[in-house]
């Protein structure tokens, strides 16, 4: 419940106290101030989407990423490696018990958390050339995973955020708590689509065929397994910014509840994937890839085991809601 001014309290009602405790937009002068703050919001999202879009297309027209991309091979690639990450994002829309959410909003997530990946990638690059690249090779490991902690995590799953944030949280069809989950497991999507491509054809600049269909086999089949992730970490946050949306007075820290979550699950797959795979394939002989493979299943299948515990426990209470609302209603 919103706080009130002593005087709100005492009227109850009974006294226009337009001005004095309270305000809505009544004069033209009022209208137009509530119309130029609406324009400014729409404005500043609408830079924040052309910035992500410029950043894009300079990695698609600078840094030679079409080209690649354009090559057949490393297009069927980059589709296949996101595969699973679709069937995930799925299966998250598809644990929604309340209403669909409708196509036009989901495939804008999509996009959004594609274009706005170039924001992640900007700080990320700026912040490893600053402070991991310069250091000593026994220092390097060591900050590399604080920047996990402290960067990689959050900035990721920030962006993600801000990919739900501007466009479907506003909308009405956002009227449940769990859609949260369903436009964060979207916004994933997106992401790891985008980070899918640019590292498939950042290992696939050879001109041998079957050169570039061994390395990019190899790492279309790594990125299948990493894509997945980003669609549990979004849906974390994305539930909790669904739970913030019907909480306004505490919005604040369920967001960053929610964040952090993410952000703690991500940063821990990134510092991990990098130490237990290679420690279980020296100590057992079994071979990287397949060690990888089975780190990621198992990191992986314990979040997808808790976001399903979370989806389904609102399931159980929108369906003892639902029960008592037709009993009182028969009563």
């Amino acid at each position: 419940m919103s706080e009130r001014d002593p005087i709100q309290r005492m009227a109850d009602g009974r006294r226009d106290l337009q001005g004095i405790a309270t305000w809505e937009p009544r004069s033209i002068v009022d209208r137009v101030i509530v119309a130029l703050y609406r324009g400014g919001l729409a404005a500043g999202r609408a830079v924040v989407v052309a910035l992500a879009l410029a950043i894009l297309l300079g990695q698609v027209f600078l840094a030679g990423l079409g080209g690649t991309l354009a090559q057949p091979v490393v297009g069927v690639f980059v589709a296949l490696s996101v595969v699973p990450t679709l069937a995930l994002a799925w299966y998250v829309h598809h644990l929604d018990v309340t209403t669909p959410e409708p196509l036009g909003l989901l495939v804008a997530t999509v996009v959004l958390g594609g274009l706005f990946a170039g924001f992640a990638g900007v700080v990320n690059s700026v912040v490893e050339g600053l402070f991991v690249a310069p250091l000593p090779d026994l220092l390097a490991p060591i900050a590399m995973g604080l920047m996990f902690v402290l960067v990689v995590g959050p900035v990721e799953e920030g962006v993600k955020l801000l990919a739900i944030r501007v466009f479907a949280y506003r909308s009405d069809r956002f009227d449940a708590v769990v859609d949260g989950a369903v436009y964060g497991a979207a916004a994933g999507l997106g992401f790891a689509t985008i980070e899918n491509a640019i590292y498939i054809a950042g290992e696939t600049g050879v001109d041998s065929p079957l050169a570039l269909i061994g390395s990019g086999g190899s790492i279309a089949f790594v990125r299948a397994l990493a894509g997945p992730g980003h669609v549990i970490y979004a849906a974390f946050a994305g539930y909790y910014l669904g739970l913030a949306k019907f909480n306004p007075d505490r919005a604040g820290p369920i967001v960053l509840k929610g964040l952090l979550i993410a952000a703690l699950i991500h940063a821990g797959y990134n510092v991990l994937v990098s130490i237990v795979p290679t420690l279980y394939s020296l100590v057992s002989g079994t071979p990287p890839l397949l060690a990888y493979a089975g780190f990621v299943l198992v990191y992986d299948g314990i979040f997808v085991a808790l976001l399903y515990r979370k989806l389904q426990a609102y399931r159980r209470a929108y369906d003892e809601a639902a029960g008592s609302a037709v009993e009182s209603s028969a009563a």
